[in-house]
């Protein structure tokens, strides 16, 4: 089957002619007829399979005919990363480039300036995340209801991220007639609820079995100590014939410090993960997408969706903590009919994990036998020349015993010092002369009655001069009036 049986226009033939596609992959076959018939669709493929082009190219040619409206778009994809988002919006770059449609990219980490702007002008097509879009319709600055076509790409992921909230608060604002497409690897329970509620009658198309690996990609796994997987890892991407790799680590600060390592033992490596800012993303992928550097280490921020060409090896030096992540991880190798490898570190404390990725992909993926013939994680010292054994000293002889000392002579006694010239005693002092008694004195008087207070013009306070009985506190002033006045 060609894209020509597909039933596309001739100016997107054209497009899709010039990118170096002939011959559509299988969800491709199944999806793009569905589209152009305006019908709910539920696509189940594995990544790597080409399901981007299976939404993107049918909706250019539906949006070819019709008038955009300043702040409401006409159709909305959600994506669950910056990475994904920016990745759709490069399928629409190269395919629509002879059809007059604008796009808009609504991503959290840049500016909503110009994001503003763009939608002000008017949008065919609106990429977003569910954070930054949710932020700009709470500021009224953009309009819903117009939009009749709803794409919610890597369902799965949306969930493991908790956008699957934010997600139907979308749909409520979104017009009921509308055209829902909704795209994901696995089909957990919470997705298939989503797909009930919102999507009407929809075509269900699987091209593969949820939640399986690409048959392309050789899977392995290496069972090792936790404070060896570095040693590992140097050691398979020496000897293994890796072109490109990514290494995928649970936690961001494991991905600095395995590059920084990786950096240090002279490989060309890079970094990405959700602490950096998204031109530092952006620069770091398109270093790796140029051949500046062969190795990116990344957390799963870069697990789901990223289309880059030519990665032969998938190093899981985590293994992940959520199953799907597996399929996903592994998925960036093996893409477009190529071959790859994937290898997964198992640690002691990776067992449940493993189990569990075992489970969901119902299979028992190999045991690989590494044998780490590298250095230690710094290099070795160079060793010391061995000291010569210097000849042991002879014993001491033994001290003759000595010979008895002489008695000392008797030291002669001290002559007796003189006795000291007595001395003469002191004149006693004439006793002093005794002081004459005080006069007694008068008794104190009995205690004067105190004055009464005068007020500052000197005059008494009447309050005072009256008799108050012994009341030492406030008068009332009804006191002063007599009943029988």
């Amino acid at each position: 089957m060609k894209f020509a049986d597909l039933g596309l226009s001739d100016e997107l033939l054209q497009s899709v002619a010039a990118a170096g596609y002939d011959e559509p992959t299988p969800i491709q076959a199944q999806a793009i007829p569905s589209v152009l018939m305006m019908r709910d669709l539920i696509g189940i493929a594995q990544t790597g399979t080409g399901k981007t082009a299976s939404f993107v190219l049918p909706m250019i040619d539906i949006l070819a005919h019709g008038r955009r409206r300043a702040l409401m778009p006409r159709s909305l994809i959600l994506e669950p990363t910056r990475e994904l988002a920016a990745q759709v919006a490069e399928n629409f770059e190269k395919y629509g480039k002879n059809h007059d449609l604008r796009m808009a990219l609504l991503i959290g980490g840049v500016q909503m300036g110009d994001q503003v702007k763009a939608l002000q002008d008017g949008v065919d097509v609106l990429i977003a995340t569910p954070g930054r879009l949710m932020d700009l319709f709470e500021r009224g600055k953009i309009l819903l209801t117009g939009c009749d076509l709803l794409v919610i790409d890597e369902a799965d992921r949306m969930l493991d991220m908790g956008f699957i909230p934010d997600i139907e608060n979308i749909c409520t604002k979104l017009p009921s007639s509308r055209q829902t497409l909704l795209f994901s690897a696995t089909m957990p329970p919470p997705i298939a609820k989503l797909a009930d509620k919102f999507l009407s009658n929809p075509k269900r198309i699987e091209v593969a079995r949820p939640a399986t690996a690409n048959i392309n990609i050789a899977q392995y796994k290496v069972f090792i100590d936790q404070r060896k997987k570095r040693e590992l890892l140097r050691e398979l991407l020496r000897t293994d014939n890796v072109t490109t790799a990514m290494v995928f680590c649970n936690r961001k600060t494991t991905v600095r410090e395995l590059n920084t390592s990786l950096q240090r033992h002279g490989f060309s490596s890079g970094e990405i993960h959700g602490d950096m800012d998204q031109p530092a993303r952006n620069a770091e992928l398109q270093r790796f997408k140029d051949g500046q550097i062969n190795i990116l280490v990344a957390s799963d921020v870069a697990a789901r969706g990223l289309d880059i060409k030519g990665v032969s090896h998938v190093f899981n030096f985590d293994t992940p903590w959520h199953p799907d992540d597996y399929v996903h991880r592994i998925g960036r190798t093996g893409r477009a009919g190529a071959t790859g490898r994937a290898f997964t570190f198992v640690a002691p404390a990776d067992a449940e994990a493993i189990d569990n990725v075992e489970k969901l992909t119902k299979s028992t993926i190999p045991v690989y036998e590494a044998r780490i013939e590298g250095g230690s994680e710094r290099p070795q010292r160079e060793d010391k020349p061995a000291r010569e054994d210097k000849p042991r000293r002879e014993p001491k002889a033994k001290r003759p015993p000595r010979e008895d000392r002489t008695p000392r002579e008797e030291r002669a006694p001290r002559e007796e010092r003189a006795p000291r010239e007595a001395r003469t005693p002191r004149e006693e002092r004439a006793p002093r002369a005794e002081r004459a008694p005080r006069e007694d004195r008068a008794p104190r008087s009995a205690p004067r009655a105190e004055e009464p207070r005068r007020d500052r013009r000197g005059e008494p306070d009447p309050a005072d001069t009256r008799d108050d009985g012994g009341w030492n506190g406030p008068v009332p002033g009804f006191l002063n009036i007599s009943a029988l006045a």
